[in-house]
C-alpha cells in the first residue's frame, strides 16, 4: 500500500515539475527563496502593529520567532526521521524530471518552505481577520505558490508539501492561540 502510493507520489511529482518551462524558471526561483517573502512580512508586521499596538506586536513577533523555530526544528526532526531522499536525490529520477535549483539537499519529508509559509498565512491571517476578512485567501495563495515553487525546482514531493503544509497550517492555529492568550494576558485589548 505505501509502496503504491510513494509511485503516485512520484508520478504525480514528474507531471507538475514536467508542467514547467524555462520562461518560468527564474520566477519560481524567486518564489521558492526565502529572503523574497520580506516584504510581506514587514507589510504583515505594519498591519499587525496598526490593528493591534505596539505591545502587542513585540508579543507577535516573539511568537512567530517561536513558531518558525518550532516548525523548522520539526521539519529537521522528520526529515532525519524518515529519510526519504528528494527527488533531485533519485537516480532513477533525475533524467526524467526538471532541476532548476541550484541545490537539491538530503532529505525531503516534509517541506520546511511549505510548513513556515503555511503557519506564517494562518497565523497571519486568523490575527488580522477582523480588520481584513479576506486577506487570509491572499496568504493562502502565496503559502501555495511557495509550495508549489518546491516541486517546480525539482527537490520536492506533493507529499512532503502536503505534509508540510498541513503541519504548517496546525501550528500556525495553535501559535495564533497562544499569541492572542498572551496578548488578552498581558496587554489589555478592547
Amino acid at each position: 500500500m505505501m509502496d503504491q502510493i510513494l509511485q503516485y507520489d512520484k508520478e504525480l511529482f514528474l507531471f507538475l515539475n514536467g508542467l514547467g518551462s524555462s520562461t518560468w524558471d527564474n520566477f519560481w526561483l524567486v518564489v521558492t527563496y526565502k529572503f523574497s517573502s520580506i516584504p510581506l512580512y514587514a507589510l504583515l508586521l505594519f498591519l499587525l502593529y496598526k490593528q493591534y499596538g505596539l505591545k502587542s506586536l513585540l508579543i507577535f513577533m516573539v511568537v512567530v520567532a517561536l513558531m518558525i523555530t518550532f516548525t523548522d526544528q520539526i521539519t529537521n526532526v522528520f526529515k532525519r526521521t524518515f529519510e526519504r531522499p528528494r527527488p533531485c536525490g533519485e537516480a532513477d529520477l533525475i533524467d526524467r524530471m526538471r532541476m532548476v535549483a541550484a541545490y537539491c539537499g538530503k532529505y525531503g519529508f516534509f517541506s520546511g518552505h511549505s510548513s513556515n509559509s503555511m503557519s506564517t498565512a494562518v497565523f497571519a491571517g486568523l490575527a488580522l481577520r477582523a480588520s481584513y476578512k479576506n486577506f487570509i485567501f491572499v496568504l493562502l495563495f502565496w503559502s501555495v505558490a511557495v509550495a508549489y515553487s518546491r516541486i517546480y525546482v525539482g527537490v520536492h514531493y506533493p507529499l512532503d508539501i502536503i505534509c508540510g503544509m498541513t503541519f504548517g497550517a496546525m501550528s500556525g492555529f495553535l501559535f495564533y492561540k497562544l499569541a492572542m492568550y498572551s496578548i488578552k494576558r498581558f496587554v489589555k485589548i478592547q
